[in-house]
């Protein structure tokens, strides 16, 4: 009884051991390069859209929503900021738009959306609707966590505008 119990405790404490040694390993490929991504923080997050013009996406962004002119590439890129936001506006000519090996062009649109955060939804959409700007849906949705609204830049990207519940 006395041996079975001591195996057991020596297996628990290999197991420990190698558990611990695994947490601290880095992955490596077969040419003994690390592959472990970088752990550190950004204070800024780059969400890239493709776009089809680039001055007429500056416009959109700095004009309506408040973003401002980072960097002027066009009519290939352009970047501009908001707050931590920082939108890489790729066009035709950019190299995140250039296509995949098997052909595929990467292209403005999709579901994928960066999310506005405003205190007064109606009074933004009102605005908006003033200065043009395209909403996918006339009324303004409203469900637990808050309202939301979606319109389009000059590509076809979606954005959201969303009122969190007081």
């Amino acid at each position: 009884m006395k041996r079975t119990f001591a195996l057991i405790l020596a297996a628990a404490g290999i197991g420990c051991l190698v558990a611990a040694v695994a947490d601290d390993a880095k992955t490596t490929t077969k040419t003994g390069k690390e592959t472990q991504m970088t752990q550190e923080h950004s204070a800024v997050v780059n969400v890239r859209y493709m776009i089809d013009n680039v001055d007429a996406a500056v416009a959109f962004y700095t004009n309506h929503l408040g973003f401002t002119l980072e960097v002027d590439s066009a009519p290939a890129f352009a970047s501009v900021t908001r707050g931590n936001l920082r939108l890489l506006l790729s066009g035709e000519k950019s190299s995140g738009r250039q296509p995949l090996p098997d052909g595929t062009k990467p292209a403005p649109g999709g579901w994928n959306r960066i999310v506005l955060y405003v205190s007064d939804i109606k009074a933004e959409v009102a605005r908006l609707r003033a200065a043009g700007v395209k909403f996918r849906r006339d009324e303004i949705l409203s469900g637990r966590g808050g309202s939301q609204i979606w319109f389009v830049d000059p590509s076809g990207n979606l954005i959201e505008l969303f009122q969190p519940k007081e």
